[in-house]
């Protein structure tokens, strides 16, 4: 009896997923060298926005394979929001760099490559992850949808990452801290002119990640475009 065959997503998920461990354990031993070179502990946070970023890399696969399975709508709806309210944290190591020359013992060279790839790992773990998402929106929604989403959840990424940097709010503050968040987003909402320092940076850092989805898109669809096409057309 043939084995049949594991539908090609499949294999393509776990390349993507080797290449971001792959990745992410370069800019971990980047972390390391300098730690061992220099004896201190610096940018160790690093690490830990890279475990963020890693949260909706991963949600993303569970949204795929409850998708896959033909799982309960309302478990989607739960691990989307999950996904969108961690998404942010994976651009968000992009900011870092302004920590590029505030700490000493290693050239400055060594410190734009360390922190360029723990933002890179971050950046492809975020589009990675809308990927997956985008994919399976549009296997059940349509492609218009497919989109809106996408571009929505860019845009509301890069006011998170601001939320992220300077009030210096993050994603389980929703849950842990509501009557910080609520009252500062209520306030932008009200006045959304006021603050022109968040719109210079909302619609910077929205047209960088749009770009960069767009690349990435373009790449996915040229190795999966069929059989995503495939996949609609069955569930018609």
């Amino acid at each position: 009896m043939s084995r049949t065959p594991k539908p090609r997503p499949v294999y393509w998920l776990a390349g993507l997923a080797l290449a971001l461990v792959a990745l992410s354990l370069a800019a971990v031993g980047l972390l390391a060298v300098r730690i061992d070179r220099v004896g201190e502990p610096a940018f160790v946070f690093l690490t830990w926005n890279l475990f963020l970023a890693w949260i909706p890399f991963v949600l993303s696969l569970c949204l795929a394979a409850v998708h896959g399975r033909g799982g309960p709508r309302p478990l989607l709806w739960i691990l989307g929001a999950g996904w969108l309210l961690f998404l942010p944290n994976a651009p968000y190591i992009l900011t870092d760099f302004i920590h590029l020359g505030r700490m000493g013992g290693a050239p400055l060279w060594f410190d734009a490559a360390l922190i360029g790839t723990f933002a890179t790992a971050g950046l492809a773990l975020g589009l990675g992850s809308l990927l997956v998402v985008h994919h399976v929106v549009e296997a059940r929604a349509g492609r218009v949808i497919g989109w809106t989403v996408a571009v929505s959840s860019l845009m509301l990424s890069a006011i998170g990452i601001y939320l992220g940097r300077f009030p210096r709010f993050n994603s389980w503050d929703v849950v842990t801290d509501p009557h910080g968040l609520v009252p500062v987003v209520l306030q932008r909402l009200a006045d959304p002119l006021g603050n022109t320092f968040l719109l210079r940076f909302g619609v910077v850092m929205s047209i960088l990640l749009l770009g960069s989805y767009l690349v990435a898109w373009v790449l996915g669809r040229a190795l999966l475009g069929p059989v995503f096409g495939r996949g609609r057309a069955a569930r018609r």
